[in-house]
């Protein structure tokens, strides 16, 4: 079943950064999403296990690695289990 890639609209509202596909989509043709520091204008574009985005978002930025891929968009406990807090980890050193 594991999925190795997923389009990158999908993953944010599967990992519930955003409340809408469609506000993933905006968010990343307004080019407020960096894909390993690459800014990405194509909501279509593919994610895989690993990359890091990094996300302008309600005036602040995110940074998330991609840890897992789901087929449906599940509860916030799910959706936790998507990605690794990376700016989290930073603030604990």
């Amino acid at each position: 079943m594991g999925l190795e890639r997923q389009r990158l609209d999908k993953w944010l509202w599967h990992a519930r950064v955003v409340k809408a596909r469609t506000q993933a989509a905006t968010l990343v043709e307004r080019g407020h999403v960096r894909i390993n520091g690459a800014r990405q204008k194509s909501p279509g574009h593919a994610v895989k296990i690993g990359d890091v985005l990094t996300i302008s978002l309600d005036g602040g930025v995110r940074i998330l690695k991609v840890a897992a891929f789901v087929e449906r968009r599940g509860d916030a406990t799910t959706a936790r289990t998507l990605y690794e807090d990376v700016a989290d980890a930073s603030a604990k050193i």
